[in-house]
């Protein structure tokens, strides 16, 4: 049995996690952190998530917790990620990060903490976008330099990166297929006389609106025909579902830096 921390037990997120982990058979939960002096400090995280008792109060030290689990799930900030991984790389713990905002520099201590640690480390959580993954290779590598890339994503108000994690992996899916680097080839914003549009570019267009909790369309523009691969998130549920798969998947891990394509098995 996998003993599971939850960071920001007192979220959306972390109450959906909490939940999870309460349903399934092969994790228990070993600690609920939350920010330091809220309120709900000491209240059960079981009774929070409306699963009823669980025995574990939240608490705002995940230092002073470090002997209650064995993988920390973190869908946080950056900042707070990277304390958090110091934390579980120095305690022997594994982390299942779906933060997202992370620089390239961050991504690079991830990558450098994963030689002594097992970690997983996602956009996006969701089995489903993975698959989505998956096929938007497929579909770059068939329509090659024939098509117009454009990526399409909307979100909530309240989110506070722009493109989404999710959308930015999807260009570097497409991009890595095509022998493109995105970072030369991304078009973030349009505005006012552009001239004609470079096929080797691919562009992103982002909403933030009401309480739209994630949607994501890659859209592949020939002549004649257009092909539109798209994935939309009804509940939050999808990413705590894939989260304790992440959680299953390091179960027998000790290091190394792995993705949602390893834990699905969709890596040739």
């Amino acid at each position: 049995m996998t003993r599971v921390a939850v960071m920001g037990a007192a979220g959306r997120m972390g109450r959906m996690l909490v939940k999870a982990v309460a349903t399934d058979g092969h994790c228990q939960l070993g600690a609920a952190i939350i920010k330091p002096g809220d309120s709900l400090l000491g209240v059960d995280a079981g009774d929070l998530a409306g699963v009823g008792p669980m025995g574990v109060p939240l608490t705002d030290n995940l230092a002073a917790a470090v002997d209650d689990f064995d993988v920390l799930i973190d869908f946080t900030t950056p900042g707070l990620t990277m304390l958090n991984v110091a934390l579980c790389r120095q305690h022997g713990k594994g982390i299942v990060i779906g933060t997202t905002g992370l620089g390239n520099d961050q991504k690079a201590q991830l990558a450098k903490a994963a030689e002594n640690m097992a970690m997983v480390f996602a956009p996006n959580m969701s089995i489903g976008v993975n698959l989505v993954f998956k096929l938007l290779e497929m579909a770059a590598k068939v329509l090659g330099d024939d098509a117009d890339i454009e990526v399409i994503e909307a979100h909530h108000r309240h989110k506070v990166d722009s493109p989404s994690g999710t959308a930015l992996k999807m260009g570097e899916v497409v991009a890595d297929a095509l022998g493109r680097d995105l970072k030369t080839c991304a078009v973030f914003g349009r505005e006012g006389y552009t001239g004609p549009r470079d096929r080797e570019t691919i562009g992103f267009a982002t909403v933030r609106a009401g309480d739209v909790i994630g949607d994501h369309t890659v859209l592949f523009a020939c002549e004649g025909e257009r092909v539109e691969i798209t994935h939309k998130a009804s509940s939050r549920v999808i990413y705590a579902r894939g989260s304790l798969r992440a959680v299953h998947f390091l179960s027998d891990k000790k290091s190394g830096l792995f993705d949602m394509q390893d834990v699905l098995g969709l890596k040739v």
